[in-house]
């Protein structure tokens, strides 16, 4: 197994732990946010677990599929957060169709980053995972 492919495993791991945190009531505030940031829905729930799911199967499969689990996820993600940083909205979860763009009136800026702050995290690392260092490492592996 790669080291792209064990790092796929470990982003399989934390989004199906911030699936469950999601559940656990010293994570939430009063009124259900998570963090005391963001309330995260069944949908929110769905794709955490959807991308956690598509981590681990590429990580099984291949390390030609971890790359590319990793520049697609990431590069989604990655976008996702700085269209949420950048709008109010994010893509992922329809926001930015159902809400448009939000003024910073509506959310406050330092509110609105660290809201966002995890897709970009998240996002940024997989993608310099899946391009920079994918290509840095060249391991040898079977193609798939």
């Amino acid at each position: 197994m790669t080291l792209i492919q064990k790092l796929g495993i470990a982003y399989a791991v934390m989004f199906f732990a911030v699936v469950g945190i999601g559940y656990v009531p010293a994570f939430n505030d009063a009124n259900g946010y998570l963090f005391g940031l963001f309330s995260l829905q069944w949908y929110d729930d769905l794709l955490h677990a959807f991308s956690g799911v598509w981590a681990l199967a590429a990580a099984i499969v291949s390390h030609r599929a971890s790359v590319l689990y990793f520049r697609l996820f990431g590069s989604v993600y990655l976008f996702d957060g700085v269209l949420g940083l950048v709008t109010g909205s994010g893509c992922l979860d329809g926001g930015i169709f159902i809400d448009g763009f939000r003024s910073l009136n509506d959310v406050e800026l330092p509110t609105r980053f660290f809201a966002n702050l995890p897709h970009l995290a998240i996002g940024g690392i997989a993608v310099l995972i899946g391009f920079w260092l994918a290509g840095r490492i060249r391991e040898t592996y079977a193609p798939a």
